[in-house]
């Protein structure tokens, strides 16, 4: 396998895969929609405005059914999103606690200037370091942009989406034996909109072109689930209505952060539609027993396994979805590790 230079786009970075098997040589034109701008976005200002929106965003995915859907459908998930606000709760408990010390030992009131000062303290320079080592001012952001691409209602975010279908656009437009459209976690909504605006806006963009859609660990019904969120809705319906197009939802038993045994399409309200096929890997399959035994604690870590490489040959691999000498449809059939070639 050899890889090419990066080129650096304005939306969107690309560089070609060459790959060589048995079967031939393949050459793919890799291009990647990184959706960190968003993230940044809604990572800048004080940890107090952070702390301040992440509240709110989750007040709004309380007040759409989301959180009730989520403990429906996905009971992990719904541990998921409860978490980090639980967290971040525990720390103004333990803070409060502190300030009130005097008080309890019936002290001074002139006594509260000290422990308030050392209540700040502790929750600034004790807590949320070690709340971040369950990175959970970027899972705030998280659902800030859960919510914004529910409700659509960011202009940033709109614009955004907007230069992406357009870049994506111009990549449908090369010549190819087939497209894979793969993404992972939240990107799942990110692309879900993104293609169902290139196909609204032209019906006929997949016509003659062999699509295949790789959900991996997705999460879009975070997003979806909100009762906000008719357009993402309708676009997953639109997608997988097109005839042109394969959906393959992979998933994974031990990956608490997205929607396991769920079918996405019926879920977004689209019971006559054809189903996306639903894929399961085990990250315990791809990794040495090492590797694994360090890493299956950190559910994050685990969450982020479907877009590294495996240890091991296994039936599920990244890099031979997006950029392989084989159709990424063999996946969907009896998986990698049994390709003739490897």
């Amino acid at each position: 396998m050899r890889t090419g230079e990066l080129d650096y786009g304005a939306d969107s970075t690309a560089f070609l895969v060459e790959t060589c098997a048995e079967s031939g040589e393949t050459t793919s034109h890799v291009h990647v929609f990184d959706h960190n701008a968003l993230v940044t976005k809604l990572r800048t200002g004080n940890r107090a405005m952070q702390i301040l929106s992440g509240f709110w965003s989750a007040m709004q995915v309380v007040a759409y059914g989301g959180m009730a859907s989520y403990f429906r459908h996905a009971w992990r998930f719904g541990l998921f999103f409860i978490f980090p606000f639980l967290m971040m709760i525990l720390g103004f408990a333990l803070s409060a606690t502190i300030a009130v010390i005097p008080i309890a030992m019936e002290l001074p009131s002139l006594h509260l200037l000290w422990s308030v000062v050392l209540a700040l303290c502790f929750f600034a320079c004790v807590f949320l370091p070690f709340a971040e080592r369950f990175y959970t001012l970027h899972l705030f952001a998280d659902w800030r942009m859960a919510v914004a691409l529910a409700r659509m209602s960011d202009p940033a975010f709109n614009r955004w989406l907007d230069r992406c279908a357009a870049a994506a656009r111009t990549a449908l437009s090369e010549p190819a034996d087939e497209y894979v459209i793969s993404s992972h976690s939240m990107g799942s909504s990110v692309a879900a909109h993104a293609i169902g605006m290139l196909m609204e806006r032209d019906p006929a963009i997949f016509e003659g072109k062999r699509i295949v859609f790789a959900t991996l660990g997705s999460a879009i019904l975070q997003c979806a689930l909100l009762r906000a969120a008719q357009q993402l809705r309708s676009r997953v319906g639109l997608i997988s209505r097109c005839s042109n197009v394969r959906w393959l939802d992979v998933q994974c038993l031990t990956d608490a952060i997205h929607f396991y045994k769920v079918p996405v399409v019926a879920a977004c309200g689209h019971e006559d539609a054809p189903p996306a096929k639903i894929i399961f890997i085990r990250v315990k399959q791809m990794l040495t027993v090492e590797h694994y035994r360090k890493i299956k604690k950190d559910f994050l870590r685990v969450h982020r396994q479907y877009v590294l490489g495996p240890d091991l040959q296994a039936p599920y691999d990244f890099t031979l979805l997006t950029a392989g000498p084989h159709s990424a449809s063999v996946l969907s059939e009896a998986g990698y590790s049994k390709m003739p070639g490897f």
